[in-house]
């Protein structure tokens, strides 16, 4: 790797052993590559690749397509043969936002559920397709600004993945809701025969957080999947799938406690306080989600110099 960064470490106390330590800790699957030169390509990753400057611009492209998006799933709630779905789907959405937002988000949905914006052929529903596929192709397009990726893909293809992969991310939350939904339902049924009492076991809540955990999961997994042309050599079960979803889960809680605890938003901007809450907690999701980009594309980065040095060295 890098000798100047190196030798740089190396004139540090303490830092010089962590280097000694790092490198002589071997990572399975990367040909002899060690920890320190995992983390020092990740880091030069995050650094060069401007991550604060495209999770900007991800989170306000996403931020645009938030409400497209919940046009798009209302819409086709008629479609739905589940009961309950649409209480259940507010109910999914005040869960996953942070707290003292969703009267705001509330007030929109209530707005589109009393406003039909027309069937599956009206302008609404395929405008709120176009906006939220360009809030998945902001996100790509944030991958493909990183210090590790080369190759690029055209303007017509990249979008076309875009929309494939939003109406995937759809799907997927759709299949959450019915799937909670139907776990409902089987736990009260389960309390009516009296074989178990699964209030006190607490198991919709712990079979809710696992069907969440999943969603996060399989959607990370995908963007890094169809993100760019490289994506192609990354697995489902990723390094940097998993960095995501402890992260944003992790996040997730302190931030409600931020929010409750300390912000004071709605004291100092009223009612605006609302969005700039959402805004900051979608800013620091793009900032995690760039970070586990980050560390597979640095993996992959790793992976194809090695199998191009041992090819020249073969020549």
């Amino acid at each position: 790797m890098s000798k100047e960064i190196e030798n740089k470490l190396h004139k540090i106390p303490i830092v010089n052993l962590l280097v000694i330590f790092g490198k002589k800790i071997k990572i399975p699957g990367l040909e002899g590559m060690s920890l320190y030169d995992v983390l020092e390509m990740y880091i030069i990753g995050i650094v060069k690749g401007a991550l604060t400057s495209r999770a900007g611009g991800i989170a306000f492209s996403f931020f645009m397509a938030v409400f497209p998006f919940l046009l798009f799933i209302l819409t086709l709630i008629p479609y739905i043969p589940i009961d309950g779905f649409q209480e259940g789907l507010f109910s999914f959405i005040k869960e996953i936002l942070p707290p003292q937002t969703f009267d705001a988000v509330n007030l929109v949905l209530v707005d589109i559920v009393n406003n039909q914006y027309g069937g599956l052929l009206s302008l609404g529903f395929l405008l709120s397709i176009f906006l939220m596929t360009n809030g998945v192709n902001a996100i790509f397009g944030g991958f493909e600004y990183s210090y590790h990726v080369k190759e690029f893909r055209n303007v017509f293809k990249a979008y076309f993945i875009s929309l494939g992969v939003s109406l995937l991310m759809s799907f997927f939350l759709i299949i959450t809701v019915v799937l909670i939904i139907l776990y409902q339902v089987a736990l009260s049924k389960i309390d009516e025969k009296g074989w178990l009492n699964t209030s006190d076991l607490n198991l919709f809540f712990i079979g809710k957080s696992l069907l969440f955990l999943i969603m996060i999961f399989t959607i990370v997994s995908l963007l890094f999947r169809f993100g760019t042309k490289q994506g192609k050599e990354v697995k489902f079960f990723s390094a940097g799938a998993f960095l995501t979803t402890v992260v944003s889960l992790f996040t997730f809680y302190l931030f409600g406690i931020y929010v409750v605890k300390f912000a004071q938003y709605n004291q100092l901007y009223g009612s605006i306080g609302t969005l700039l809450i959402l805004m900051l907690f979608v800013w620091l999701n793009a900032i995690i989600l760039l970070l586990g980009f980050e560390l597979n594309a640095t993996i992959y980065s790793l992976k194809h110099r090695n199998k191009m040095n041992r090819t020249s060295k073969k020549i």
